[in-house]
């Protein structure tokens, strides 16, 4: 293993038996389309990732919170496994200098994407995974998503839902969302979403995802609403 990932290893706190799982996780798509493949990429990972991280979050919060029902466990699952939760998790393992990305990318800003960093954080959770078993992704999952976990003590409202409960209780109608413009290339796409609430001014923000761009939308909207 280079040095550049005996480093990350350290900071991931696990000695890979198989180093080159750890290099695909940090290898984007586009820098496989770069090359005229895109099997020897992170995505298949994230996929795995992807669904380890939720069942120990779904774990961890059965556990810690033995008093909730269903519907603010699952409130609380969808706020630790979206892609702004994993994107800061990245940014403290500083991902984003490990990242193999092709130019067009890079010079993009893609080092510190938050999308890529969320990609590539779900990445490294499948390669511990495969790597050194369920129990050595646990452990990881564990250490980095416990304080996100801590910092929030009343189940989660999704911006969607708090902005539709506004306009409820003050007898419009709910809000209407439209996508206003769909940009950038199939691995890296940027959606931009209008909100609007009768009598209130229209919000517009972007996101990976169409879901994204909308949360963050009405996120902006509630905020300037109090």
């Amino acid at each position: 293993m280079c040095s550049l990932f005996i480093g990350l290893a350290a900071v991931l706190d696990h000695t890979f038996r198989d180093e080159s799982l750890l290099e695909l996780a940090m290898t984007h798509r586009s820098r496989g389309l770069s090359r005229g493949h895109n099997a020897g990429t992170n995505e298949r990972l994230e996929f795995l990732g992807d669904r380890v991280l939720g069942l120990v979050v779904a774990d961890m919060l059965y556990h810690r919170f033995p008093a909730e029902n269903e519907g603010a466990l699952a409130r609380r699952h969808a706020a630790l496994v979206r892609r702004e939760a994993l994107a800061d998790v990245a940014s403290r393992l500083n991902l984003g200098d490990f990242l193999i990305l092709a130019k067009g990318d890079e010079d993009l800003g893609g080092r510190t994407n938050p999308a890529l960093l969320a990609d590539a954080c779900e990445a490294v959770i499948g390669a511990i995974y495969l790597d050194g078993g369920f129990d050595a992704a646990s452990g990881f999952i564990r250490r980095f998503w416990i304080p996100l976990m801590d910092k929030v003590t009343e189940p989660p409202k999704d911006p969607k839902t708090g902005l539709q409960e506004w306009a409820q209780k003050r007898g419009l109608p709910l809000p209407v969302y439209e996508t206003v413009a769909a940009d950038g290339p199939d691995h890296n796409p940027s959606f931009t979403i209008r909100v609007m609430v009768q009598g209130v001014p229209p919000e517009v923000a972007s996101g990976p995802s169409k879901r994204i761009a909308a949360q963050m939308a009405a996120r902006i909207l509630l905020e300037k609403l109090g």
